[in-house]
C-alpha cells in the first residue's frame, strides 16, 4: 500500500492523479475521434433539387492517404476536413460504384453535383483519420487496396476483416489498386540500369532517380538497352498472372473481387505503354472489374468517358482548399464553373485586401494568407489605400513550395508596372526594377550548403542503391554481397570540386516545401532586402520609382511535371506572419501576426495537438 509520509509524497500523489486524468482525457478524446456512431444517408434520387435529370457528369477525387498531421505523400486531417467541407458546402453529394455503373450502362441520372470519393493504398491510418470527417459531411468513399498486403500481413495496411468492418459501417466501398506496387525498367538519374524493384526498394532508392522507370504492368521487362528480356508469352503470363494472384487473394480474404480498379501508372496511351501489354491489361480489366480509373490529373468524368477509362484528381498534401477548387473549376464546363465556390477563410484580413486575380484564403489561426493562382496564371492581391506610401517595411515568411513564384510588389500601378518586385521563384531571389531583372540570386549558392561534385554524387547514389538492395535482400548471402559492393563504391577514388570536377546541382521536386523569411525596407528609391535574416541587398538604389500600391503575387512557373507527365498548373503562394509598416509614422498598416491571448490560445492548441500526436504514434 502506498503511504503518504511527507509533503513531497502529497505533491507526488497529486501529480500522478493529474497525469492520470490527463491521460484518460486524451484517450477519451482519441476514442471519440475514431469511433463510428452514425449511418451513411444516401441522396434521394427523387429530389429534383439534387437530381434534376440534367447531365453534369461526376467528379472523382482521390487521396493517396491520410495522416493526422500530414506528410509528403499523405494529407493531414485538418486539411482533408477543409477540402471535404468546401465540397459539401458547394452542394456535392457522394455517389457509389453502383451509381456510376447505372450512369454508363443504364442511363440513370446522377446528382447534379456528384462526387466519387477515393482513398488509395489501403492504409490503416487513412481509414482511422478519415472516418469521422466522412461521417461529419455524410460522405461515402471507396477504399482501394493492394491484394498482396493480405498475404504479407503488413500491419500498416487494412486486412480483410478490417475491410469488411469498413463496409459494415456504411461509409465505405472497396476497390483495388491491383495485386502489388512494383517497378520495372528502372534507371537512376545517371542513366544507370537498376532493373526491377519492389515498392519498398523503390521507396528506399527514389531519391536517386529521375523519371525513367515504369510500373510493372505497363510494359515488357527490358534490359539496359531497352530490349525486352521476356517473350510475348512470358510477358502475357506475367501480367495475367498478377491479375490471377489478385483475384485469389480477394476471394480468399473478402469472398469477392472489388468492382472498382485503378490501373497504375495512369495516363498511358490506353492500358499500357506497349500495345501488346495494353491489350492484355484491357482484357483482364474488362473481365474482372465494373470500372477502371485509367487516368490521373482531371476530376471530371461524363458520358463521353468510358467506364474503363475514367479519370481522377489526386490532391496533394500541400494544397490549400482553393487550390483544389481551382483545379476542379478548370475541369468543369463554363456553365458549371460558378457552382463551386472559393473560400475566404476567417478574420477581418480580407477587408484590408482587394483580390485582383486568383483566390485568397485568410487563415487567422495559422497567421497565413494563402494566395492561389489561376491555372497557368497568377494570383494577385492589392493592399487597399496603399498608393501614396513613401517609406515602407514588409516582413513575411514565404511558405509556398520551392517550385513556383511568390512576390511582393511595391509602388506599382494597376497593371503591376513600374515600382519594384522582390520575387522568390524556383529557388532564386530576383530583384526587378520596372520590367528589368536587376539582380538574380541562386539560393542554392546563397544557403552555403556543403557542395559535392557530380562524380561524388554518382558515387554516393550508387553506394546508396547497393545499400538499399542489401536491406531488402532475400538471403544473408545476398545482403553481404550488396553491402560489400556498397563499401567498395564508397572507397572509390573520384574527382572532387577542388580538383576541378563539375558541381552537382540537385533537381527540385514539385512537392518540395519552401520556407523563406523575407524582410524588405524601401525608402524613397532605396531598397534593403534580407532573406532568412541575411542581408542580400543593402541600400540598393532603384530607378524610376514613383507612387504606387503594394501587391502580393503568386504564379505557376511551368515547373513541376511528375513522372506520370501530369502538370499541376496552379500554385499556392503562402504569406505567413505578414506585417506591413508605414515608416513615415511607424504605423502598422496590416498584420496577420497573432498577439496577446490569441497567441497564447494558439500555442496551447499546438501543445495539445502535439501531445495527442505523441499518444497516437506511440500507443
Amino acid at each position: 500500500m502506498y503511504k503518504i509520509e511527507s509533503s513531497k509524497d502529497i505533491k507526488k500523489l497529486i501529480r500522478s492523479i493529474l497525469e492520470l486524468v490527463l491521460l484518460l482525457s486524451l484517450l477519451a478524446f482519441i476514442l471519440k475521434s475514431l469511433l463510428t456512431s452514425t449511418t451513411y444517408r444516401p441522396y434521394n434520387p427523387l429530389d429534383t433539387n439534387v437530381v434534376s435529370r440534367m447531365d453534369h457528369g461526376f467528379l472523382a477525387i482521390s487521396y493517396s492517404g491520410v495522416a493526422r498531421e500530414g506528410s509528403d505523400s499523405r494529407i493531414g486531417v485538418d486539411r482533408l476536413d477543409e477540402h471535404l467541407k468546401a465540397l459539401e458546402e458547394s452542394g456535392y453529394v457522394t455517389i457509389t460504384q453502383n451509381d456510376i455503373d447505372n450512369y454508363y450502362n443504364r442511363g440513370i441520372a446522377l446528382p447534379d453535383k456528384a462526387l466519387f470519393l477515393m482513398y488509395e493504398d489501403g492504409r490503416n491510418d487513412t481509414a482511422i483519420f478519415s472516418q469521422k470527417i466522412m461521417e461529419k459531411y455524410n460522405f461515402k468513399a471507396t477504399m482501394f487496396t493492394y491484394a498482396e498486403k493480405f498475404r504479407s500481413k503488413d500491419a500498416f495496411f487494412l486486412m480483410p476483416d478490417e475491410l469488411k468492418r469498413l463496409e459494415e459501417s456504411t461509409y465505405w466501398e472497396l476497390g483495388s489498386n491491383g495485386y502489388r506496387l512494383g517497378y520495372i525498367n528502372v534507371f537512376d538519374r545517371y542513366k544507370r540500369y537498376i532493373g526491377e524493384l519492389s515498392s519498398e526498394e523503390y521507396s528506399a532508392m527514389n531519391k536517386y532517380f529521375g523519371r525513367d522507370y515504369n510500373h510493372y504492368l505497363m510494359d515488357y521487362v527490358r534490359d539496359e538497352n531497352g530490349v525486352p528480356k521476356e517473350s510475348y508469352n512470358e510477358m502475357q503470363k506475367r501480367v495475367s498472372g498478377e491479375y490471377g494472384l489478385m483475384k485469389q487473394e480477394y476471394i480468399r480474404g473478402l469472398g469477392k473481387v472489388p468492382g472498382a480498379y485503378v490501373l497504375l501508372h495512369s495516363n498511358t496511351g490506353k492500358f499500357g505503354d506497349n500495345d501488346k501489354v495494353s491489350a492484355i491489361n484491357e482484357r483482364a480489366i474488362t473481365n474482372t472489374f465494373t470500372m477502371n480509373f485509367n487516368r490521373e490529373g482531371y476530376a471530371l468524368n461524363n458520358k463521353k468517358s468510358s467506364i474503363y477509362d475514367l479519370t481522377r484528381l489526386t490532391p496533394q498534401p500541400s494544397w490549400y482548399t482553393n487550390h483544389l477548387i481551382m483545379r476542379i473549376r478548370d475541369d468543369l464546363p463554363e456553365e458549371d464553373k460558378n457552382n463551386i465556390e472559393f473560400i475566404e477563410g476567417d478574420g477581418n484580413s480580407k477587408d484590408a485586401w482587394e483580390l485582383v486575380m486568383g483566390a485568397a484564403e485568410y487563415r487567422k489561426n495559422d497567421e497565413v494568407i494563402a494566395l492561389t493562382s489561376l491555372p497557368q496564371e497568377m494570383g494577385i492581391l492589392k493592399l487597399k489605400d496603399s498608393e501614396k506610401l513613401k517609406d515602407i517595411k514588409i516582413s513575411t515568411t514565404l511558405k509556398g513550395n520551392v517550385l513556383g513564384c511568390q512576390s511582393v510588389v511595391l509602388k506599382a500601378n494597376s497593371k503591376l508596372e513600374g515600382g519594384v518586385e522582390v520575387r522568390v521563384m524556383n529557388n532564386h531571389l530576383y530583384l526587378i526594377n520596372g520590367k528589368e531583372v536587376v539582380e538574380d540570386i541562386d539560393l542554392y549558392d546563397f544557403d552555403q550548403k556543403e557542395k559535392v561534385s557530380v562524380e561524388e554524387d554518382m558515387r554516393d547514389s550508387l553506394a546508396g542503391e547497393y545499400a538499399a538492395f542489401a536491406r531488402y535482400a532475400v538471403s544473408h548471402k545476398e545482403a553481404v554481397e550488396y553491402t560489400n559492393l556498397s563499401n567498395e563504391v564508397k572507397k572509390a577514388k573520384i574527382k572532387t570540386l577542388e580538383e576541378g570536377a563539375e558541381e552537382y546541382r540537385p533537381v527540385f521536386q514539385i512537392s518540395d516545401a519552401g520556407n523563406r523569411k523575407l524582410d524588405i525596407t524601401l525608402k524613397e528609391n532605396v531598397i534593403t532586402v534580407k532573406l532568412d535574416d541575411k542581408v542580400v541587398f543593402e541600400n540598393y538604389e532603384l530607378k524610376n520609382i514613383h507612387a504606387g500600391a503594394i501587391y502580393l503575387k503568386s504564379a505557376w512557373t511551368e515547373y513541376g511535371y511528375s513522372q506520370r507527365n501530369v502538370a499541376d498548373d496552379v500554385y499556392d503562394g503562402v504569406f505567413e506572419k505578414l506585417t506591413i509598416t508605414n515608416l513615415d509614422d511607424n504605423s502598422v498598416l496590416y498584420t496577420n501576426v497573432l498577439t496577446g491571448m490569441q497567441n497564447v490560445q494558439r500555442k496551447v492548441e499546438q501543445t495539445f495537438n502535439s501531445v495527442i500526436n505523441w499518444f497516437i504514434t506511440n500507443i
